[in-house]
């Protein structure tokens, strides 16, 4: 269990969300295409939307299981850990559980297919959540810098489990 103390964090604005993700799929671009030419050839003249299943397995479900396990293991991506960001249980503040990460990252789809209104809706959101953070229960928050929405969260007793 980590203790977030809610009076040094805030809620981390779009802009930054949207930064901690350019450098997370600058990161996993570095990665993923180089190892799918590897395998399949540097010819990119294919008008299919996968190469085959390698493809699948590089672009999609191996960078969705990092996802999860960084958010699960440290609370946060590469990219949200340069801007000092981290996801957190929005009751208690505590790291994500294994569950609300891969609801979370499920929910990304829900907040992207309607012209990606969800993500867009952390600019608007008091806490700042997108609707696969509302999904998943999940908060973003970063220490104290800027004029943003305070954190706050439940306390846990020791009578009360997490």
């Amino acid at each position: 269990m980590i203790v977030v103390d809610d009076t040094q964090y805030e809620y981390a604005g779009f802009w930054a969300r949207v930064g901690a993700a350019l450098i997370d799929t600058i990161l996993v671009s570095f990665l993923t295409i180089p190892l799918v030419r590897i395998i399949y050839g540097g010819d990119d003249t294919s008008a299919l939307p996968f190469r085959g299943p390698a493809d699948i397995l590089i672009s999609f479900v191996l960078p969705a299981l990092a996802v999860v396990v960084f958010w699960v293991a440290r609370g946060a991506t590469p990219g949200k850990m340069a801007i000092s960001a981290q996801v957190v249980d929005a009751r208690t503040g505590n790291k994500p559980s294994t569950g609300q990460a891969i609801g979370r990252y499920l929910g990304y789809y829900v907040s992207t297919i309607p012209f990606g209104l969800g993500l867009i809706w952390v600019a608007f959101d008091p806490k700042k959540q997108g609707w696969h953070d509302k999904l998943a229960g999940t908060v973003v928050i970063r220490r104290k810098g800027g004029a943003v929405q305070p954190v706050s969260f439940e306390r846990a007793t020791k009578d009360k489990a997490v």
